[in-house]
């Protein structure tokens, strides 16, 4: 629901869309799992499977219709558990 009330249907091309957008990305994360990156595996894993949790909370959960308010607030916490994700890595990697 939108900040003036409104419902928010999504037809369901645009819903069969991001289906199949999100199975493409399913099959290109198990494409890339056969494939030696080296050291961008986990970067490369982690940016597919961002994009597919991005689709899912614009269209199925139906952030891109809500109030800048809820969406702001959602950009920061994803920023906090970005900064929060970076520390973790910083501190395995530098542990020795």
């Amino acid at each position: 629901m939108g900040e003036h009330g409104t419902h928010h249907i999504l037809s369901y091309g645009k819903l069969a869309a991001v289906l199949g957008c999100l199975l493409m990305l399913t099959v290109v994360t198990i494409g890339v799992s056969y494939v030696d990156l080296g050291f961008f595996n986990v970067p490369v894993a982690i940016g597919i499977a961002s994009t597919k949790a991005t689709l899912v909370l614009l269209f199925f959960m139906h952030l891109k219709y809500e109030g800048p308010l809820i969406v702001w607030s959602f950009i920061s916490a994803v920023i906090f558990l970005a900064i929060m994700i970076t520390f973790t890595f910083w501190d395995v990697a530098f542990r020795y």
